[in-house]
């Protein structure tokens, strides 16, 4: 009997065991808010002194605690780590605050950031500074980038759209007012385009003036075309649009300069340098260009060509350098975006302020992405794993940079978001020659369909 019973209690905890295993892989969230959690707090508690020594992060203390030691207990003194604000939980891992000693800085603790993780058994640690003298830890309980669910709550706006999830489980919102131009890299099939419609499809609900140049004959961007206020399919329609733009660019710092008539006694709030100084129902509609496969307008092969491309790219450059305050923003993607491509490509690199790399296929690619901002990044970008579609390295001219992966949006859905939010589509008159053909959507009939009897004599 007593051998039934151990052979029962062994079997419930065998059960027991697989049932957390199978949870964790398939339920990553479930088995961090259930056991996950307590297990990581319990060691962190029990640890923190010791962790914090053995990663040179304990300094020693003043010289009255001291002494105040010695006369009371008559122990040894020790090093004392940084002081640990309360821990908060979240959904996918813990937030805590430390209050650095005297002589340490933020990047001290980000240095033992990966000894920090495997002490207190946690997927990544991330360091924030928050004030000087304080940091805040976020502990990351598991790979939220595996299965990308983004946050019920974002932060949006004119202009900000949340396209991606951040390796903290935080979201990556593209600011256009911040960061104007952005370049994006990716192999194929490595999750660019995956990005490209996930954007598209956040500033569709908002009145911007969207035009895309896809010189894959619009495989990419014509499904978006009801939605789009101006297309162009090869180069030569491209070397036709890009001065129209350029002209509407031109117009509306006509417009800033007629506002900046100054007369005498005339309010600090009506000067203005760009367009988003102008009264609201003087404010022409911000405009995005989506550029795919940018390698494409720089491709040549004879000599009218050439003058062609010469053309195309001054005006992208200077779009790229004046469309800032114009309100008019590049959204520039491809494969491989270097010198070789030839004369201004990398001075409009260097006018792209923000910065996505996905998988590549080398890494001269990643620094072409990468390099000139965060060294550090291009590791990490070429360490992204092609059965991982989607994850990409995000950086800034800031020199951060951080992991972030793209949520699933199927082509059908994305399509259907731009067919509703057509009406939205602000009216320019000078991209009307540019306007993309949208054949009318079937019309289903409403009764039930019959079919004629056969005639018989």
């Amino acid at each position: 009997m007593t051998d039934l019973v151990t052979l029962a209690e062994l079997g419930s905890s065998l059960a027991a065991i697989g049932g957390a295993a199978y949870t964790r892989h398939a339920y990553p969230a479930a088995y961090w808010s259930t056991v996950g959690l307590p297990l990581s707090v319990a060691r962190l508690l029990a640890s923190y002194s010791s962790t914090m020594d053995a990663c040179g992060l304990t300094v020693q203390p003043p010289r009255w605690r001291a002494l105040a030691v010695r006369a009371t207990t008559r122990r040894e003194v020790r090093p004392v780590p940084p002081r640990r604000g309360i821990i908060r939980p979240t959904t996918t891992g813990l937030r805590m605050r430390l209050r650095l000693a005297p002589g340490q800085e933020p990047a001290d603790v980000a240095a033992s950031a990966e000894r920090l993780r495997h002490a207190w058994g946690v997927h990544a640690v991330q360091v924030r500074d928050i004030k000087p003298g304080v940091v805040e830890l976020r502990l990351v309980g598991f790979d939220v980038l595996r299965k990308v669910r983004m946050p019920r709550r974002l932060n949006g706006g004119p202009l900000q759209i949340p396209v991606a999830l951040r390796e903290d489980a935080t979201a990556f919102v593209r600011d256009y007012r911040t960061v104007p131009h952005e370049l994006v890299l990716g192999a194929t099939l490595s999750g660019k385009s995956m990005y490209l419609r996930n954007l598209l499809t956040g500033l569709a609900a908002q009145p911007v003036v969207l035009i895309g140049i896809d010189c894959k004959r619009g495989v990419e961007l014509a499904p978006f075309a009801p939605r789009l206020s101006a297309l162009a399919t090869d180069p030569d329609q491209a070397a036709e649009l890009l001065p129209a733009l350029v002209k509407e660019m031109e117009d509306r710092y006509d417009l800033i300069k007629a506002r900046q008539g100054i007369a005498p006694g005339t309010p600090e709030e009506l000067i203005t340098s760009d367009i988003w100084g102008l009264p609201e129902d003087e404010r022409p509609a911000p405009i995005v260009l989506f550029i795919d496969e940018v390698a494409e307008l720089f491709l040549v092969a004879t000599r009218k060509e050439e003058e062609r491309r010469d053309e195309m790219v001054t005006q992208l450059i200077r779009l790229a350098q004046l469309g800032r305050a114009a309100g008019i923003y590049l959204e520039v993607c491809g494969q491989r975006f270097g010198a070789e491509l030839g004369k201004g490509a990398t001075m409009l690199r260097a006018q792209l302020t923000g910065r996505v790399c996905h998988r590549v296929n080398d890494e001269a690619s990643a620094k072409m992405a990468l390099g000139d901002i965060a060294p550090e990044a291009v590791l990490a970008a070429c360490a992204i794993a092609p059965e991982l579609p989607g994850l990409a390295v995000v950086g800034d001219t800031s020199g951060g940079w951080s992991r972030i992966r793209t949520p699933y949006l199927s082509l059908a859905d994305a399509a259907a978001t731009c067919r509703a939010t057509a009406h939205l589509a602000p009216d320019v008159p000078a991209l009307d020659p540019f306007r993309p053909y949208v054949p009318p959507m079937p019309v289903k009939a409403s009764g039930p369909v019959t079919t004629a009897r056969p005639v018989t004599e």
